[in-house]
């Protein structure tokens, strides 16, 4: 059989277990939808498989789940040149419209030829030239489009269950040693990069944000967890690069695991909708929820 028929993708364990076959069909379902609680680079991967799923509510959520994805999402996601061919091609017919997302996808050496000849049919029809009623008509015939496709992917792949590889990098990491995943964590693709932050090994987990590659993306999901090690979080603190994005500083707030004197700096530059929030949330501790409320009083005042 053809090898480069074969569809070889690496996913975390956390994601691999929701295409299995064996796997609950409610969790395939929350995961269909987008509500497995997966890293955000780990949703679409397992969408595309779940869209060959036998079961037809599944399929179709797959694919609604898909068509939903956020723009800032499918850059990230698109502008990745380690993304299957295939799972480029599906995003191209799905999103191929958003002018965006159209070009991040033309620039990734990963869109081959297929891809690119469905990006140019599809711009032969600007969507800004529809009504309101045509664009609907248009959403409606894009997804019939990603269906089509999708069964003919389908019956293509699912020949021999030989033909789909899961390799769990969780699993090649149990077997690396420090140093190894001292390298990996510093040139490692996101995939890598999101496990090794998470390693009890602080000099390797220390290593992931000195990646070059690393994105604002991935510092603001780091940003919400709870690590093991803090100076990853402090490390984020001082980055003034990374703590001009609100949304960043906003995490970092909000996570019990940053250091309190950053906490506090960083409180000022939130809005007063936020500050409020914090206010009354019992997810933060006393001194920050206080301090908010003060702020807000002192703001008050001087109106």
């Amino acid at each position: 059989m053809d090898d480069s028929r074969k569809v070889r993708v690496t996913i975390s364990r956390a994601a691999a277990r929701y295409v299995q076959p064996d796997t609950p069909r409610e969790e395939k379902l929350k995961a269909a939808r987008g509500e497995a609680g997966l890293l955000p680079a780990d949703v679409p991967v397992v969408q595309y498989f779940l869209t060959r799923d036998p079961d037809p509510e599944i399929k179709t959520e797959a694919v609604s789940g898909l068509e939903g994805l956020s723009e800032q999402l499918l850059l990230e996601i698109c502008s990745d040149p380690s993304i299957h061919p295939r799972i480029l091609q599906l995003l191209a017919t799905l999103h191929g419209k958003k002018t965006a997302v159209a070009k991040i996808i033309l620039l990734n050496p990963a869109a081959d030829a297929q891809t690119q000849a469905c990006l140019a049919q599809m711009a032969g029809q600007s969507p800004d030239d529809t009504g309101a009623n045509g664009d609907q008509d248009q959403v409606a015939g894009q997804s019939a489009l990603a269906e089509g496709e999708i069964d003919e992917i389908a019956e293509e792949e699912q020949e021999d269950d030989a033909e789909e590889e899961f390799k769990s990098n969780y699993q090649l990491a149990m077997e690396m040693g420090i140093s190894e995943k001292i390298k990996m964590a510093l040139t490692g693709d996101k995939e890598w990069r999101m496990l090794l932050v998470k390693d009890k090994n602080k000099m390797v987990s220390g290593s992931v944000i000195k990646n070059p590659r690393i994105t604002e993306g991935e510092i603001l999901t780091i940003s919400k967890c709870q690590l093991n090690n803090d100076d990853i979080l402090r490390e984020i603190c001082i980055n003034k690069d990374w703590t001009k994005n609100y949304q960043i500083r906003k995490a970092l707030i909000e996570n019990s695991k940053t250091p309190l004197h950053f906490t506090l700096r960083f409180l000022g530059g939130l809005t007063n909708k936020d500050l409020g929030l914090l206010s009354k949330s019992k997810n933060v501790s006393s001194v920050i929820s206080t301090q908010a409320r003060r702020m807000i009083m002192n703001k008050e005042k001087e109106k």
